[in-house]
């Protein structure tokens, strides 16, 4: 027994012996602390809906009225459209080697088909897709303000 509590001894003293101490240096960039600031003031915000401002919702739906890979085509089509319909909103999406523009916020299905059905005369090629949007804006009366 006296040679196993010397044995465990002479393992503590030799583990004891071998350990390090040190200091452990923390070399970061001061941006880091920037943004965990910034994103620390985004989260305590009260979630104030301003006038005027988008509001970015969960997915709805928005309807594709021209593809095209000429963009001088496409910002005729979207100029054209914004013509005929000013309250929606246009969006041109870019992906190579196409763009593509896209129109309203709807937040259902029913809703976008009700468009393609109202502009099918004037725009042949139509597509739903379903993606992020926008809120719609808000009418806010001073009483409310």
């Amino acid at each position: 027994m006296r040679k196993l509590y010397a044995f465990v001894f002479f393992i503590l003293l030799f583990k004891i012996s071998l350990a390090q101490r040190g200091e452990v240096t923390v070399i970061k960039d001061p941006l880091i602390d920037s943004l965990i600031a910034k994103r620390a003031a985004v989260y305590k915000t009260t979630g104030e809906v301003k006038p005027g401002k988008p509001i970015v919702s969960a997915y709805g739906y928005r309807v594709q009225i021209f593809y095209g890979s000429d963009r001088r085509e496409v910002f005729n089509q979207q100029a054209r459209f914004k013509t005929l319909y000013p309250r929606l909103n246009t969006y041109l999406v870019y992906k190579e080697p196409n763009y593509y523009v896209r129109v309203g916020d709807f937040r259902t299905r029913l809703e976008a088909q009700r468009l393609m059905s109202e502009i099918r005369p004037t725009f042949p090629t139509l597509f739903i897709f379903r993606e992020k949007i926008n809120a719609p804006q808000l009418d806010i009366t001073d009483d409310q303000r």
